[in-house]
């Protein structure tokens, strides 16, 4: 384990991968299977909370104390550093600063805070509104304020361009990197064109985000890449595909009456074990109080 903290190791991870990678991981074992894949950085996002950990949509409904329980689970699983979903950061000016203390003493590396209302919609549905921009970055720069590690990742998200255009959306990029942003999330970009004129706009790193079934399409890094973008999370992908799998199972154990059909699809027993790092335990336990010490 570094002693770094997690927001300098997500610095370091930055300025070693172009653009960084970062897997939506909704628990810690997803996050040791991210880990295990090569990924340098983790998301965890808003909506993997309120959807897999509470069966809520992703509407706001989840509380600060909530989503530090996810962050203080998975941080505890992987070494990896995690930006995490802080949606408007709960409140006014004292409870953003307590947000970001809170995340920090989480085990966060990051987080991101959007200029949506309060009452927050998905990025990717209609009826989405924002704040006025000076609003926007009274947000960021409370976030700013309120950290407790000086390398802790500050994201601004705006949530601007499909509600008021790209140019309200640069707009609000540049006032939050006046607030003290270290990364502009632009949110629901549709064409690489847009990814550009934020990239060549700001000084600070820009982030996309390739959620699925959304209005940004599947970019790969290299076209990301040549258009300058830093940082890519995959929010819900993993999640996605095991509640796709978990729903055939649940159906042909009820439907056959056995689960032999499905089998096949399953992580065996040892691949699980492999992941955890089971046998590693056994010998720790032989080690400590020998093999057959109950005599």
């Amino acid at each position: 384990m570094s002693m770094t903290s997690p927001g300098a190791r997500l610095r370091q991870a930055m300025r070693e991968e172009k653009p960084l990678q970062m897997p939506g991981a909704i628990n810690a074992y997803a996050a040791m299977q991210a880990e295990r894949a090569g990924f340098r950085a983790l998301y965890v996002s808003g909506a993997g909370i309120a959807n897999a950990s509470y069966g809520l949509p992703d509407l706001g409904m989840t509380s600060l104390d909530n989503v530090c329980e996810d962050i203080r689970r998975i941080s505890g699983a992987t070494a990896l550093p995690l930006l995490v979903d802080a949606d408007t950061g709960w409140g006014a000016v004292f409870n953003v600063q307590r947000t970001v203390r809170e995340f920090i003493r989480a085990g966060a590396a990051a987080c991101h805070i959007e200029d949506q209302v309060q009452a927050k919609r998905c990025g990717h549905r209609p009826g989405k509104a924002v704040v006025p921009k000076a609003d926007f970055a009274d947000r960021i720069k409370a976030a700013v304020d309120g950290r407790i590690d000086p390398d802790f990742v500050i994201v601004a998200r705006t949530d601007a361009l499909a509600v008021e255009g790209i140019d309200s959306a640069i707009e609000r990029a540049l006032a939050a990197e006046e607030a003290g942003a270290d990364v502009i999330f632009a949110e629901a970009c549709t064409t690489l064109d847009e990814y550009a004129r934020f990239v060549t706009t700001l000084k600070v790193p820009v982030l996309a985000n390739l959620t699925e079934f959304g209005k940004t399409p599947y970019f790969t890094v290299d076209e990301l890449r040549a258009v300058g973008i830093a940082m890519v999370i995959y929010p819900l992908s993993a999640f996605r595909a095991m509640a796709k799998a978990a729903e055939a199972v649940y159906a042909a154990i009820r439907n056959d009456g056995t689960q032999r059909n499905v089998v096949d699809r399953m992580q065996t027993r040892m691949e699980l074990y492999d992941v955890l790092g089971y046998h590693d335990y056994e010998r720790k336990i032989d080690q400590l109080f020998g093999a057959g010490s109950g005599e």
